[in-house]
């Protein structure tokens, strides 16, 4: 009977622990709604692609703060991923998730870096794109398949390694 008491308390003290996290999250993205834009949808052309690789969307993060993830819809979301650079922006088709749509106007530069919303790997292990939107400065990370191209879009896009 113990035993069973035992089980129950820490499965309620994890389901506890579940909603909590679940809470904080959707009290983030409520919060952030209300200062944030909405983010840029993908046009009908996006223009010729230039370089295009696949992976995975690690997420995007306000400033320079590589662990403020943006909550708001579902662009907080992981998923499986292929980024493009076209000759109108940078697109991230995501799997199971909407496109994000970053302007060519709006992208400042490129880097890799070690970790971003949680995510740490090792050294240049992610490539990290900075834009502009309205009056916020967003970080979007994409852990590539193959990491050699990350030169050819830091090189692309305006930014230094």
């Amino acid at each position: 009977m113990t035993r069973v008491l035992l089980s129950l308390a820490v499965l309620a003290i994890l389901a506890l622990c579940l909603y909590g996290m679940w809470h904080g999250w959707q009290r983030r993205a409520r919060r952030q709604a209300e200062v944030l834009p909405e983010f840029p949808r993908p046009p009908a052309e996006t223009g010729a692609t230039m370089l295009e690789t696949t992976g995975v969307y690690v997420g995007t993060t306000i400033g320079d703060d590589w662990q403020d993830r943006v909550a708001v819809g579902d662009i907080g979301h992981r998923a499986e991923a292929t980024l493009r650079l076209t000759a109108n922006g940078v697109l991230v088709e995501r799997s199971g998730a909407s496109a994000l749509w970053i302007p060519k106007a709006q992208v400042r530069s490129a880097r890799t870096a070690r970790g971003l919303a949680g995510k740490v790997m090792t050294a240049d292990g992610l490539l990290v794109v900075r834009w502009e939107f309205g009056d916020q400065v967003f970080d979007t990370g994409f852990r590539g398949d193959d990491k050699d191209v990350y030169e050819q879009w830091v090189q692309a896009l305006g930014g230094d390694s």
